[in-house]
């Protein structure tokens, strides 16, 4: 929380005037009390009252900055300038809450979505984790999704008010998200003793440090969102922001602030840290899905069931996300020589056109179950099959039919804007593999 404390030590210290001081403290406090319109990142100001409306309860994050410098450029990705993050908007593979709304990748599938004609409440559904304002503010999602649609967002995303403004999640569950936002002056946070400060009021709430609060949005990571704790004897006592908001030590202010206070990185890397998984050889068992083959031989045909497992490990795996997330296993039968004589490909997941339509499906595996898929290979005549494989792969968005590619891609300005979304949707919907089982017949 900001430290005005240490803007008076610094006043005092004769490096500026107490006057300077004043106006700089009265500037701050005026941005978020006085609801002032914040400004863009070009230095402009927002054109539309339906902007100003939602920015006066979800004051801007480079307002946030004149305090809280380091979490600012964590969250906006700028120490982490990488090709990946510049192109697509990610660092490893994993979204930063900054861009939520300005990742092409984001845009593309809310474009490839749109060409299905959802309702005004699917849209609003669909903003709900991305844009958290739009649950105060339904009426403006379908602006604010043309915005996107237009490669031009001008209301923020996921920003420092849209989780610092959450003041309870939903105790029985209920439909994702379950987190309810409290509009006001006062921001919150983990900290017991929250410096008083003339900027916003601060206070404490044992929510940021649970599960439960990570889960309002991504729920489908773990069995239970109304948890805190994370259930098992594996991740006793370890919650979500362990291992995705990176411990620290410092001050969560550039003023002043207690330097060995705890702290976490605010960029919510998505790849859990390597060395979680080194150093716990138990967490990596539970965590890996693996295959297992039950099959027999009848003439020409080669049937059973793949079983499909994971640990009891309450984190679903690999981010069991049951909206975008696609998974294929692949059976394939071959000769004593390697030879392919047959094969079929499973796939399980969401086309565009079933996304939000109804209720949000389980994840394909979830965390201490086994999931049996059933097959059945009729091998050419003459061949006789050796051995059976089988390959599970997943992609991280659905491959649109063709017509529904190509009619997002005609909604595009530009041949620069086509070529970028091709390049997206070849990427994204690209099968990375999993694991691997074969079993000899």
């Amino acid at each position: 929380m900001g430290d005005v404390k240490g803007h008076s030590r610094w006043c005092r210290s004769g490096r500026i005037t107490v006057a300077v001081c004043v106006l700089v403290l009265v500037g701050i406090t005026g941005v978020y009390r006085g609801g002032a319109i914040a400004q863009k990142a070009d230095g402009q100001a927002p054109s539309h009252d339906w902007i100003d409306e939602i920015e006066k309860v979800f004051i801007r994050s480079e307002d946030c900055k004149q305090c809280h410098d380091r979490h600012y450029e964590e969250w906006k990705g700028v120490r982490e300038q990488t090709p990946d993050l510049k192109t697509f908007g990610r660092v490893d593979a994993a979204l930063l809450h900054g861009t939520s709304l300005e990742s092409p990748v984001f845009r593309t599938v809310l474009g490839v979505w749109m060409q299905t004609n959802p309702t005004a409440e699917e849209q609003r559904r669909c903003l709900s984790c991305h844009v958290p304002s739009t649950t105060v503010f339904p009426q403006h999602a379908e602006k604010i999704a043309a915005q996107v649609l237009a490669g031009k967002p001008q209301v923020e995303g996921i920003g420092c008010a849209s989780c610092h403004l959450i003041g309870s999640v939903e105790k029985n569950g209920g439909p994702p998200p379950t987190f309810k936002l409290q509009p006001g002056n006062t921001l919150f946070g983990p900290y017991a003793d929250p410096e008083e400060n003339l900027v916003h009021q601060a206070a404490q709430s044992d929510l940021y440090r649970g599960a439960n609060f990570c889960a309002s949005c991504h729920f489908d990571k773990v069995k239970d969102v109304t948890q805190k704790d994370l259930p098992g004897e594996i991740l006793q006592g370890t919650i979500c922001q362990d291992c995705h908001m990176e411990p620290s030590t410092g001050s969560s202010t550039s003023k002043r602030g207690a330097m060995t206070r705890a702290i976490g990185r605010h960029w919510f890397r998505g790849v859990v840290i390597p060395g979680t998984l080194l150093k716990n050889r138990n967490l990596q068992a539970e965590w890996m899905p693996r295959l297992d083959i039950e099959v027999g031989k009848t003439g020409g045909t080669v049937e059973g069931t793949a079983l499909v497992k994971i640990g009891s490990l309450p984190h679903s795996f690999p981010d069991g996300d049951p909206v975008l997330k696609q998974f294929y296993l692949t059976v394939t039968a071959k000769d004593a020589k390697g030879k392919v004589l047959a094969e079929e490909i499973k796939h399980f997941g969401l086309p565009y056109d079933k996304i939000l339509r109804g209720p949000i499906p389980d994840p394909f595996i979830k965390g201490g179950h086994t999931r049996k898929v059933p097959f059945s290979l009729t091998v050419p005549a003459g061949a006789t099959a050796a051995t059976v494989e089988a390959v599970l792969s997943y992609a991280l968005i659905p491959t649109p039919e063709p017509a529904l590619r190509d009619k997002y891609l005609a909604t595009l300005a530009s041949d620069k804007e086509r070529e970028e979304a091709k390049k997206i949707l070849s990427e994204y919907t690209q099968p990375r593999m999993l694991t691997y089982r074969a079993k000899s017949l």
